[in-house]
């Protein structure tokens, strides 16, 4: 990251202002009058707050390279200041907060009008929107801030938002307790973050950016690796909560309980990449602890690996998409510690434009099917869906890495560097590669193709969507074509766009460890290799997806009927269960022993105890209060003796 200076420019302060308070006015309109306000306005609201934040970080962005692409921070007031602890209320605007405010604000407005549509019957319309809103508002104040603990207030926040929204057909049982779990899940690795910004300024006496980064750049000999390599585990356990990583992942599939575009803000541009952001942001951090981004790397890759395998056999429309998220979020940590910190980032773009595009096309036919998610209960969509067809297909080609769609040139520029690093990491990262391509076309075969299984009640009721929620699809159907190209490699350009304009963001790293931005690059010809290699391996993951789903028109069995491996599999390797068995039913035992033994058989009887003493005692004074003035007089008389009494003899 670049030296930063402060902004003087009144007009630039009241714009980074906008940008997170218009996503908060929409929530505080629909939130505080969702039962009276018409749906109409309810959602004009709440997408005008966040398309208008759009507008203005674009606004912010195109102003940003006009002043020579030069970092500042916005101060507004001075929030938390004790003695030594002095923490301001303050955006910091650079390279890396810029694309993510575009991300966040650009893909959350193309959600925001497909949840007009969506939503549209729902009785809790004004509800949702506003809680869309708050989480927009959440996740803009994650990235805009400039210290860890304004992060932390927006990381808290998107936690909250997802606890609501995941849970927002509260009348289920098995909703509300999906979104308890990625309440409880995403606390348990908060505890880490919040316990790293903590050392943080122990050690470096501040929790601004600026600040702890140049000091660690600087004053090297005067911080032990050890802190460093701690500082950054604790952060990163926040990262493998919020990020969904192993063991913290088993949260997120169970997300799918909330509405389709709920899957689809959490998994594509909000808060699934915040630690990818979090990590990018602390790069100088990461790249002084070798030891924790090998530790990333290894996380990041065995997530990729095993949440591709459950992808597999999964049936569920949205669950197929989740464990994709799952595996898709463990490649770009894979980049991360492999130091291919642009690389990461690029797919985190990438993967926001295909992966929003495919859950709200998993939507659009959820919403055909009358709410049917079970692919065995579709089939031969394709010619009653067109639109959705079409762009559910540009989703999936973008994700399996063909050319020239998004999906195949951030992925292909990541395993390019994994391939620096390790060639066992990165043909494991290539045998992922063959897993994503083949159960996104077996889920694409199984919806669309072939005849439909569904029942009758249903073919009649098959439409394609309205145009609120076509248009946001064919709107990210053309960025999943076209996104790629903001990162050409090498070999086509010598100009990389996205990597040349982060660049600055690394400046405190190359300064404290130069030799490791000194890599050497890859020969053009044997970027050609691997490129080949990654296309022929999704093509082959391909052809075999259609021989079973497409050609022999295989329907997977059902639930009872699998067994062995196959089993384990789809059964997610019983991860869930285990979790239960090793941490759900103890606490929940020891809880249960301790409400009946301790609560109930001690504490009650002494906090009961010291009640019905209190009301024996005044049962028994009340019969002091006669009403007779002559008692109350011989008691005063009594009382004055007394006092005198002792006043004499002490």
């Amino acid at each position: 990251m670049q030296e930063l200076t402060i902004a003087t420019n009144t007009d630039m302060m009241w714009v980074c202002l906008l940008i997170p308070l218009l996503p908060l006015i929409g929530f505080l309109i629909n939130g505080l009058g969702f039962r009276r306000i018409p749906k109409g306005l309810a959602s004009v609201v709440g997408c005008a707050a966040v398309i208008g934040s759009f507008v203005l970080s674009l606004y912010l962005f195109l102003s940003f390279e006009e002043q020579g692409n030069r970092a500042y921070v916005t101060p507004l007031f001075d929030w938390i200041y004790v003695v030594a602890l002095s923490i301001p209320f303050s955006f910091q605007i650079d390279q890396l907060s810029l694309i993510m405010l575009l991300l966040v604000t650009g893909v959350g407005s193309v959600i925001h009008i497909y949840s007009a549509g969506y939503m549209s019957h729902d009785e809790g319309f004004g509800k949702f929107f506003a809680f869309l809103n708050l989480f927009v508002f959440s996740m803009l104040l994650l990235v805009m801030g400039s210290n860890y603990v304004m992060m932390f207030i927006g990381w808290e926040g998107v936690g909250l938002c997802s606890y609501l929204l995941i849970g927002f057909w509260n009348k289920v049982t098995p909703y509300n307790n999906a979104a308890k779990k990625a309440f409880i899940m995403n606390r348990i690795g908060d505890l880490g973050f919040l316990l790293g910004i903590f050392l943080i300024f122990i050690t470096f006496g501040s929790v601004s950016y600026g600040e702890v980064f140049n000091q660690a750049s600087q004053n090297l000999s005067d911080v032990s690796h050890g802190t460093i390599v701690a500082i950054t585990l604790l952060l990163f356990v926040g990262a493998m909560g919020k990020s969904a990583q192993i063991p913290l992942f088993t949260w997120l599939p169970d997300a799918m309980a909330g509405p389709t575009p709920v899957s689809a803000l959490i998994h594509a541009a909000t808060m699934v990449t915040a630690g990818i952001y979090m990590v990018i942001r602390s790069n100088v951090l990461y790249t002084l602890a070798p030891e924790t981004l090998e530790v990333v790397a290894i996380i990041g890759l065995a997530t990729a690996l095993f949440a591709a395998t459950i992808g597999l056999f999964q049936n569920d429309i949205k669950k197929v998409l989740a464990y994709s998220t799952v595996s898709q979020l463990g490649y770009m940590f894979l980049a991360l510690g492999v130091m291919a910190y642009s690389s990461s980032l690029f797919h985190v773009l990438t993967h926001a434009f295909f992966k929003a595009l495919l859950f709200l096309g998993a939507g659009s036919v959820i919403h055909a099917m009358s709410g049917e998610q079970d692919m065995r209960r579709m089939g031969g969509l394709k010619k009653v869906l067109p639109i959705t067809f079409l762009t559910f297909l540009i989703g999936t080609l973008a994700i399996s890495g063909i050319p020239p769609f998004a999906g195949f040139f951030s992925k292909d520029e990541l395993l390019a560097h994994v391939f620096q690093h390790s060639k066992i990491m990165w043909a494991f990262g290539l045998l992922t590669s063959f897993m994503t391509a083949f159960y996104m076309f077996r889920l694409l075969y199984l919806t669309f193709y072939g005849n439909f299984r569904g029942t009758e009640e249903q073919r009649h009721h098959l439409h394609e969507s309205p145009a609120s929620m076509t248009i946001p699809l064919i709107i990210l159907a053309i960025l999943s074509t076209i996104g790629g190209f903001m990162g050409l490699p090498e070999v086509f350009s010598e100009n990389h766009m996205l990597a040349n304009y982060l660049s600055p963001i690394y400046d405190f790293s190359r300064r404290a460890v130069p030799s490791a931005f000194e890599t050497q690059h890859l020969s053009h010809e044997m970027e050609y290799i691997l490129m080949a290699v990654s296309v022929a391996v999704a093509v082959i993951a391909i052809i075999l997806a259609y021989v079973i789903y497409g050609k022999k028109r295989t329907v997977p069995a059902e639930d009872g009927e699998y067994s062995g491996l196959h089993k384990l599999v789809y059964n997610k390797y019983y991860i869930d269960e285990l979790y239960n068995g090793l941490f759900v039913k103890p606490v929940m035992g020891l809880s249960t022993g301790l409400y009946r033994f301790v609560e109930k058989g001690i504490i009650d009887p002494i906090v009961n105890g010291f009640g019905h003493g209190v009301l024996g005692g005044g049962r028994w004074l009340r019969f002091l209060q006669s009403g007779a003035v002559g008692s109350y007089m011989l008691l005063m008389v009594l009382g004055i003796a007394l006092i005198l009494l002792l006043n004499f003899i002490i």
